[in-house]
């Protein structure tokens, strides 16, 4: 009878603190990067701040996390923020910057393709920065 008194609670404790309605007006969405600060070259084994720009267009917007992603030499990088529909958002545009590390962990150059946004044709555009490695 504890076990299924438990559970109920649990149950109640779950469904009372959630509302479909709070996730409803938010979405994501992924922002070109304006600027990247990186050093002029790694040393192998070393960590590096690198530092980006980017802006949020109005109120409405706000960080969620770095869009980071592997492909071999290659890191592509983009900002993914929340936005949040239907409420009332300040209209100016908020410049940000965010830093990373990066640890120089490999031998090769590092590729960084710094995502801008897209073009007429619906294609992604990079900013492209090579760091070599010594």
């Amino acid at each position: 009878m504890k076990k299924l008194v438990l559970i109920l609670i649990t149950f109640l404790v779950i469904t009372a603190c959630s509302s479909d309605d709070d996730y409803n007006n938010v979405s994501l969405k992924t922002l070109p990067i304006k600027e990247a600060s990186l050093p002029d070259e790694f040393i192998h084994g070393d960590s590096y701040q690198i530092t980006i720009k980017y802006d949020l267009p109005n109120g409405c917007y706000s960080f969620k996390n770095l869009y980071y992603q592997y492909d071999d030499d290659t890191r592509i990088i983009a900002v993914n923020t929340f936005f949040t529909e239907d409420i009332a958002c300040t209209e100016a545009i908020i410049e940000e910057e965010h830093t990373f590390d990066v640890l120089a962990s490999q031998r090769e150059d590092y590729t960084f393709k710094f995502w801008k946004g897209k073009d007429a044709n619906d294609e992604d555009i990079f900013e492209e920065i090579i760091v070599p490695v010594n």
